[in-house]
């Protein structure tokens, strides 16, 4: 073997090594419902696209997948964990459970599916953190309380970054939301994205220290 060929395959050795994992883009899965797909929104208005242009302008070399699924409780997220987030996947924003509060499903039921998809995530070795929701106070009291305190009990339990609500900034703002009063529009996924977007890069610094 002659030294040219050495010196080829030693930098071959090097390119993939840790230095060259990473020098890739950082590839976020965003897993949710409806508020995450982007309801009623062009293709680059929604969550994930908005995410990613956010974080890239804040030069953070990173790749956001669209895992929303409209109408999707947690379980539903639970069942298809596995083929929405790939293999080579960096990090997943879980954001579930909207729709069963919508549903006025025990928040039990709720808790038990996003700790399946969280347990799986761990069992595959990619790291988590969750978005948020809160119950509307037309649903009583109880139901509030116990809904409400699902994500940061889990965030605490597992030490995951939290953005507590989604929809912070956003709900209850006719001129933010689609007529379905529900659904944000362009600007509110906007506003949704500034306002998660300290959290991401929390979770963002938690991935890279994971990958040196």
């Amino acid at each position: 073997m002659t030294a040219l060929t050495v010196a080829a395959l030693a930098s071959v050795i090097l390119r993939s090594g840790p230095a060259a994992a990473q020098s890739r883009p950082i590839r976020l899965v965003a897993l949710g419902d409806s508020l995450t797909a982007g309801y009623g929104l062009g293709p680059r208005e929604g969550f994930a696209p908005r995410l990613e242009t956010a974080l890239r302008a804040r030069s953070h070399d990173v790749r956001v997948a669209n895992a929303g699924v409209s109408g999707d409780t947690a379980e539903a997220g639970a069942q298809r964990v596995d083929w929405s987030v790939p293999d080579g996947t960096d990090g997943v924003i879980v954001e579930l459970g909207a729709n069963d509060m919508l549903r006025g499903l025990d928040p039990a039921r709720t808790r038990a599916a996003l700790t399946r998809i969280l347990d799986r995530l761990k069992q595959r070795n990619i790291p988590a953190m969750l978005a948020g929701m809160r119950a509307s106070p037309n649903l009583g009291a109880d139901y509030v309380r116990r809904f409400d305190s699902i994500y940061p009990d889990l965030a605490r339990e597992r030490g995951l970054v939290l953005y507590p609500f989604f929809l912070e900034g956003v709900v209850g703002d006719r001129t933010l939301n689609l007529q379905d009063g529900i659904h944000p529009t362009a600007r509110g996924i906007d506003i949704v994205v500034e306002k998660i977007t300290p959290s991401v890069e929390r979770f963002l610094a938690e991935i890279a220290a994971r990958r040196s």
